[in-house]
């Protein structure tokens, strides 16, 4: 037994809190799960939410119990984790292609909301697969590139990066320094890329690079071992501490032309495509960390006693309370529309962007505002808030920072792009 559930066994035990719910006769039919509170899960398909509800099952009893010794290790033990994720059965294409399984938009969006809510890096390791290697050869590649990759990466026989940040290019992303030189048979890379998740497990990895005769951002298919990659781990990280974050250095590193990424033919046409749609799915990172927020603070504002009753009897708290379920009702509603838009071919990237924007900004409050409830509880990772507070701040930043999505979204409401200022630095 954890010593977090020694804690709460301890408090269940006190007479005071046996006598205060005698005295009370305290009922509620919203004890935990925020989705029963407006009902939202009835939104969701009948079939998507029994997989939904036997995946939350399956992460409480397969992952959730190995968290907070991975994240406060900072590993990721392949050869633990792969098969778990492999038995979950979750990862497919947007049609029963390949030898590989169908997995909708709705499906999709439900897996990740419900492995944040156990652990954003565990989602962000399922989402960097799904949302960015397979989405990205099921888009741009080759009916030859498919038929190879796909399969190993559905099955998890191959784990797969993706590779577009570099060290001094971010959310100016169409500004890569990285090149492909083209030579017989192929393309030499040569630069750098950084914060590439799952880059240290990886089999193969997503490039994006210049191309040098042509200047065009284009995407190739590179074997993670093959010479002249190197590939170390970011070190230190204080949030999304399991999920392995890596710096690949590539140094005349042959990429066979077949392995160029057909469709990618530029940066509006590849590497942006890909992140229009991951965008689209982004928001339901925040929407899991605050369903489980929300679900922790409920069961130990209502088992912690102090002042004689209960922490969930005082006011404050229970403001507290409504507060973070408002959000996550909110967050819900949000991510849930631009989902619906996505499936009818309605969504656009501003749409992405306010979604994503906005939960990240709303979700930050929250889990503050459960760390709060929690007391001192609320900094050991057993209790999971200062883990969801930690990766809330990676969340706010990553798949665009809130700064650049609301400047999506305000270009959108003005027509006024306000990411090129005109200024250009001197040549050195």
């Amino acid at each position: 037994m954890s010593k977090r559930l020694n804690v709460v066994k301890g408090h269940l035990n006190q007479p005071q809190s046996q006598d205060y719910f005698k005295k009370s006769n305290l009922k509620s039919k919203y004890l935990a799960d925020p989705l029963d509170f407006m009902h939202l899960d009835e939104l969701i398909p009948t079939e998507v939410n029994s997989k939904r509800k036997a995946l939350r099952q399956a992460l409480e009893k397969e992952l959730a119990p190995l968290v907070p010794e991975l994240y406060e290790k900072a590993q990721f033990p392949k050869d633990v984790l792969v098969p778990k994720f492999k038995a979950l059965n979750i990862l497919g294409l947007s049609e029963e292609k390949y030898g590989c399984r169908k997995v909708t938009q709705t499906e999709k969006s439900m897996y990740i909301f419900e492995l944040s809510r156990i652990d954003v890096s565990l989602c962000t390791f399922y989402a960097v697969n799904m949302s960015l290697v397979i989405f990205t050869i099921e888009k741009l590649g080759s009916e030859e590139q498919k038929a190879l990759y796909l399969p190993k990466l559905v099955s998890m026989d191959w784990i797969g990066g993706w590779g577009l940040t570099e060290p001094e290019v971010g959310s100016d992303a169409s500004s890569l320094l990285t090149t492909a030189t083209p030579v017989e048979g192929g393309f030499l890379l040569n630069g750098a890329k950084r914060w590439i998740g799952n880059a240290t497990i990886a089999d193969v990895i997503i490039i994006f690079a210049r191309n040098s005769s042509t200047n065009k951002v284009e995407g190739f298919i590179m074997d993670a071992k093959a010479p002249g990659v190197s590939i170390e781990n970011i070190e230190r990280k204080l949030a999304l501490r399991i999920v392995q974050n890596g710096v690949i250095q590539m140094k005349d590193v042959f990429v066979p032309l077949k392995n160029r990424l057909e469709k990618a033919k530029d940066f509006a046409s590849g590497a942006n495509v890909v992140l229009e749609m991951s965008r689209m799915n982004v928001g339901w990172i925040p929407t899991g960390v605050l369903a489980g927020v929300y679900e922790h603070a409920v069961k130990y504002l209502r088992e912690r006693v102090q002042f004689n009753a209960p922490l969930g009897a005082f006011q404050l708290n229970q403001e507290k309370l409504t507060r973070i379920l408002g959000h996550f009702q909110a967050c819900f509603l949000l991510a849930w529309r631009v989902t619906k838009l996505l499936e009818t071919g309605q969504a656009n990237i501003a749409q992405g962007s306010l979604v994503k924007s906005w939960t990240s900004l709303i979700g930050r409050e929250a889990v503050r505002l459960g760390r709060e409830l929690i007391g001192g509880n609320g900094i050991i990772l057993d209790y999971y808030m200062i883990k969801a507070l930690a990766d809330m701040e990676v969340v706010y930043t990553y798949e665009g920072t809130y700064d650049i999505n609301s400047l999506v979204v305000g270009r959108a409401i003005t027509g006024i792009p306000a990411f090129k200022t005109g200024f250009k630095l001197p040549k050195s």
